[in-house]
């Protein structure tokens, strides 16, 4: 979910190509792309980008097995968001930080190995847990993410005390950023599977809010300021940087604000506190439509990440009518679901797959042939599977009868379906 630039970092507003993933705002080149596969690169990427993947399937088979699972809700969303978007983030973010601070990536990556492994033994326990009740076997799940996260964020800080002066440098301050707020969610994630009590919505709030505000969106916002010129192959918008820079303190400043509001429940401190962040959201996207308004998407990867960003500001405007409606923490926490499903589906989910969808060819090497044949590949009915999602979400969302219902979530599987198909096909062939 966290998308990367290649191993040369962007040096102007319209640095030339010169590497198999973006630089900032130029297009990627197919011809780094077969440089990519002598410095290992395609072959760490052809060992990791299987993960997320593999969460993402489990989503697809538990869309059809939920009605024997009561906690299939729970599990769908730690799925995607334990499962396939930390997954994401702590591959890619590591990989575009070597690119922003000018820093080549290690010959061995065995830490960043190590790292992933934890992470992965943590997220399968926290799932045995919350699917077959075994509390405390959870908590050593989220005490092993809790450790692999850590590592990735002292991992990330050394790399940016060592590194030279960077246009970018910001980029990997949001990606701090972004591990500090999962630090604090962890825990009190973990602290809701031995403890049932009155102060439960409140958790569940806070915990809610920093992960997916924080861990989430923090790291797609700083990623977007490079990744979205790159994707529309069009010159980086003047002033971008300096708007990313403004609006990171903005949302920092906005996040802390909403989990002490949540937490106390002073409900006009938490809507501040998410209007701040909002408007730290728009300062970063204002940049990209300027973009897009000179070179519209023309693609699926495009295309998803607009409609992602479209979809963030709709669950920022109904997490706010929720907060600021709703008369106590339980009766906030209940009507969450209505921020959920537009912030998962439409904003999370599109992100991961479109930034995949774009980056994956890139960084598998073989030279500018294979790359198109991948491209074409995973961009393969996009306009179709753009307008199928988001419209079968639109109607989910709305009060329908629960054959709609069903309907509309079927439609969702399948295009995701329509990702995982090729996407699976574009690892395979790469490993011949």
């Amino acid at each position: 979910m966290a998308p990367t630039l290649g191993d040369t970092a962007p040096t102007g507003a319209a640095p030339v190509p010169t590497g198999p993933a973006p630089t900032g705002s130029g297009a990627a080149t197919p011809s780094g792309a077969a440089a990519a596969a002598g410095t290992g690169r395609a072959s760490w990427h052809r060992r990791v980008a299987a993960l997320p993947l593999v969460y993402l399937a489990a989503l697809v088979v538990l869309g059809f097995v939920h009605p024997f699972l009561p906690t299939w809700r729970w599990a769908a969303i730690h799925l995607l968001l334990l499962g396939a978007v930390s997954n994401a983030i702590l591959v890619w973010s590591a990989h575009f930080a070597a690119a922003v601070l000018r820093a080549p990536a290690p010959d061995r990556r065995r830490a960043q190995a190590v790292r992933l492994g934890v992470l992965n033994v943590g997220v399968l326990a926290v799932l045995v847990a919350g699917t077959a009740d075994r509390p405390w076997v959870g908590v050593g799940g989220a005490a092993l993410v809790f450790a692999a996260v850590a590592a990735h964020l002292v991992g990330l800080a050394r790399r940016l005390r060592h590194a030279l002066p960077a246009r970018f440098t910001v980029t990997v301050h949001y990606y701090l950023a972004a591990a500090v707020a999962l630090l604090a969610g962890v825990p009190v994630g973990a602290w809701m599977l031995v403890v049932d009590d009155a102060g439960r919505p409140r958790l569940a709030l806070f915990h809610a809010h920093v992960n997916l505000l924080g861990w989430v969106t923090l790291t797609v916002l700083g990623t977007l300021l490079t990744l979205w010129p790159t994707v529309l192959r069009a010159r980086m918008a003047d002033g971008a940087v300096r708007a990313a820079t403004v609006a990171l303190p903005l949302a920092v400043a906005g996040l802390a604000l909403l989990g002490v509001g949540v937490l106390a429940w002073w409900r006009v401190v938490a809507a501040a506190g998410l209007a701040l962040f909002t408007l730290a959201a728009l300062v970063v996207l204002r940049p990209a439509l300027a973009v897009a308004r000179v070179r519209p998407p023309a693609g699926f990867a495009g295309w998803s990440l607009a409609a992602a960003s479209g979809w963030l500001l709709v669950a920022l405007g109904t997490d706010a009518v929720t907060l600021l409606s709703a008369d106590d923490p339980a009766t906030a926490a209940d009507r969450f679901g209505a921020v959920l499903l537009p912030l998962l589906v439409g904003f999370v989910a599109q992100v991961l797959v479109g930034s995949l969808s774009h980056l994956l060819p890139m960084v598998l090497g073989g030279g500018p042939a294979p790359v198109r044949r991948r491209t074409a590949l995973l961009e393969r009915h996009g306009a179709q599977r753009v307008a199928t999602a988001n419209a079968a979400l639109a109607v989910f969302l709305l009060p329908t009868p629960p054959f709609v219902r069903i309907t509309t979530s079927l439609l969702i599987l399948v295009v995701l379906v329509q990702f995982l198909v090729p996407a699976a096909r574009v690892l395979l062939t790469a490993r011949r």
